[in-house]
């Protein structure tokens, strides 16, 4: 069954370079500005990974402009984790992190096993396989939860 869409919704990655800015960017893309759309990582000591702005803008998602920031620098500038109505983690640590900062929220914290693609791959092209398996795996949770944008069955 599908759900209705969140007002606000978190999504959450090991360092907010991958899998979590390609799902903000995705659910912008799809659902449009009616929900409040945010990313953030366990750590930020890296930047937007270049495979993962590639990978995007084939489906016409722009990540270019994306800052990396972790939980604790939402925190420091001022946001508060209990304001969001969903938070999504898309890898092991960033769930368990999710759920220690939020346990006195009365928020849903849900898992999408989303593989992590860094260090896949030999070649340009085999690390773009990659990438975009990870996208799409973005893309199929999404429509499976929240319906596909377009009305086209999934």
């Amino acid at each position: 069954m599908v759900a209705a869409l969140p007002h606000s919704v978190l999504f959450c990655c090991d360092y907010n370079a991958v899998r979590s800015p390609m799902a903000e960017g995705i659910m912008k893309k799809l659902y449009g500005t009616g929900t409040y759309v945010q990313s953030a990582g366990v750590k930020s000591d890296l930047d937007i990974d270049g495979f993962s702005i590639a990978a995007c803008k084939e489906i016409g998602v722009e990540l270019d402009r994306h800052r990396v920031r972790s939980f604790d620098q939402m925190e420091q500038w001022g946001d508060d984790l209990g304001s969001f109505d969903l938070i999504v983690a898309l890898s092991p640590a960033s769930q368990r992190r999710a759920l220690e900062l939020t346990r006195v929220f009365h928020l849903d914290v849900i898992y999408w096993p989303i593989m992590d693609p860094t260090g896949l791959g030999e070649t340009r092209d085999a690390k773009m396989s990659a990438y975009r398996q990870s996208r799409d795996q973005i893309l199929k949770h999404m429509t499976e939860r929240w319906g596909d944008p377009r009305g086209e069955k999934t």
